[in-house]
């Protein structure tokens, strides 16, 4: 493994990570109040834009990353736009 890709898969690690806090508490105690929806709809927005992104240039740290990160944010943007 080269490490471009190591980097590459280190950081996808971590972007993906940032949100599984974020995702527990919201599922745990559906409180959404404090959460923007704005900064949400832009984040599945370009997180989406990613994942196309990668499938196009078949770059699988990219791939990984954003799918699993926009399941993640569309979890809370929906309970946001559901719970307020």
């Amino acid at each position: 493994m080269d490490l471009i890709l190591v980097l590459g898969i280190a950081a996808a690690f971590c972007t993906t990570a940032a949100f599984l806090p974020q995702a527990f508490k919201t599922i745990r105690t559906r409180h959404t109040k404090d959460i923007s929806l704005g900064m949400y709809l832009f984040m599945v927005t370009g997180l989406t834009l990613w994942l196309a992104y990668g499938i196009f240039k078949g770059d699988l740290p990219i791939i990984i990353a954003n799918s699993v990160t926009v399941v993640l944010a569309s979890l809370i943007l929906f309970m946001k736009m559901r719970n307020g």
